[in-house]
């Protein structure tokens, strides 16, 4: 476990004082049952710290961040950031998936690339971090991995920008929202469209894709991140 310290030493410049809560969260629990008589411990304990920790953080900055938000939006975008697929990205791109302690059974199982897996070691160690250095040190880690993948617009595949565009115009009241269709070019198989957004007759956002859907998603988003600016 020394090149896990290293490791963690190196790339995120902390240094546990207390070394067995890294192990712990690096030990799954096919690990522990294989090694009864260490008395080790998995690492299902920090993970359930962790997963509270994360959402209080990326929660903090969320609010912060989309100001004008409404709740219902803040709650899908941060839904999407914290679900199971997108934290196991996060653990494999911090090469976690390197460290972590199996058994022989998950190990031959492949348990090293499984999401839910990779998704509880990722919250471990943040539950870990939490208790050997403070919030503050969770908080920068945090920011470190997942916040850039806010700012890249990463989770945009998931937000349906028509709704939450329905939702913000409509929260004071009955506003009418169109989408009307400005050009539409090309063949069969590779069309082009160019739409606009209006609510009350005042053009919002425009928006082009290879479907009418999708032009009019790419309008609602860009009228959704005007009204933010």
């Amino acid at each position: 476990m020394k090149e896990l310290e290293k490791m963690v030493k190196e790339k995120y410049g902390i240094t546990f004082q207390n070394k067995e809560l890294l192990w712990e969260a690096f030990t799954h629990s096919s690990y522990v049952n294989e090694h009864r008589q260490k008395n080790w411990k998995n690492n299902e304990r920090l993970e359930f710290l962790g997963d509270a920790v994360l959402e209080i953080v990326v929660s903090d900055y969320l609010f912060h961040y989309y100001h004008e938000w409404q709740e219902g939006r803040l709650t899908r975008l941060r839904a999407q950031i914290v679900c199971e697929p997108s934290l196991a990205e996060f653990a494999k791109k911090c090469e976690f998936d390197q460290y972590i302690r199996l058994g022989k059974g998950e190990e031959n199982m492949n348990g090293r690339n499984r999401p839910a897996l990779l998704c509880d070691l990722f919250e471990a160690f943040i539950g870990a971090v939490y208790l050997d250095q403070g919030i503050e040190e969770a908080r920068r880690f945090i920011m470190k991995i997942v916040m850039p993948k806010i700012k890249e617009d990463a989770f945009s595949h998931a937000m349906d920008y028509k709704t939450l565009l329905q939702e913000e115009l409509q929260k004071n009241g009955d506003i009418a929202i169109r989408y009307i269709t400005l050009t539409e070019e090309g063949p069969s198989h590779a069309k082009h469209f160019e739409v606009e957004v209006r609510a009350d007759n005042q053009v919002m956002g425009t928006g082009v894709g290879s479907s009418k859907k999708a032009a009019e998603q790419s309008a609602a988003k860009m009228a959704l991140q005007k009204r933010v600016k």
